[in-house]
């Protein structure tokens, strides 16, 4: 999220009236919250605005056929609908198309679609969305686990708790020995 467009004395004033509104104390520890938050707020939904398919444009030409996966991409977003973090790890593959992409612009690519308000099945399909179209991949695939703060410190509260989510394009959707090389390497 671009700062240059954002009031930030604003956002701390309306954070500060509903610290206030909410009657949670004017204690020491409080009183640089709500600067904190606010930074907290625009590190957070930083991929707000931001163009994923900007990382993926730098591509080596290579003539590899075979699946290139990145397993295990630690990632943290925001539940669009409680505004609470949820986190876990994305598993991302592709079958090129006579070009290869640095692993780097990979995990970058989770995290421009992570730092937004999200849901899981949505960041799921964006990722897979914006690298087959930008690689022109034979096939995709995107596998998240993760685990929603929203369900765990509040509502039915179910710690532990994990979510599984899948996106398959082309290839790795419609041949049932692509799709299962992948989830075989990925570990499920």
């Amino acid at each position: 999220m671009p700062e240059k467009n954002i009031d930030r004395e604003r956002v701390i004033s309306l954070v500060q009236e509903l610290i206030n509104e909410l009657k949670l104390g004017d204690d020491e520890g409080l009183t640089d919250t709500p600067r904190r938050i606010t930074d907290m707020y625009l590190e957070l939904f930083s991929g707000v605005g931001a163009d994923p398919s900007e990382l993926l444009e730098v591509q080596f030409n290579e003539n590899h056929e075979e699946l290139v996966i990145l397993k295990d991409i630690p990632f943290y977003s925001m539940c669009e609908h409680h505004f609470l973090p949820f986190h876990g790890t994305a598993h991302v593959g592709y079958l090129p198309n006579g070009s290869i992409v640095g692993l780097s612009k990979l995990a970058r690519a989770v995290e421009v679609f992570a730092r937004r308000p999200q849901v899981q099945e949505r960041l799921t399909g964006q990722i897979a969305d914006s690298i087959e179209v930008a690689l022109n991949a034979r096939g995709v695939g995107v596998i998240i686990e993760a685990e929603h703060l929203c369900m765990t410190a509040r509502g039915v509260r179910k710690p532990g708790a994990r979510m599984v989510t899948s996106a398959l394009r082309g290839r790795l959707r419609e041949d049932v020995n692509s799709r299962q090389e992948f989830l075989r390497l990925i570990g499920e």
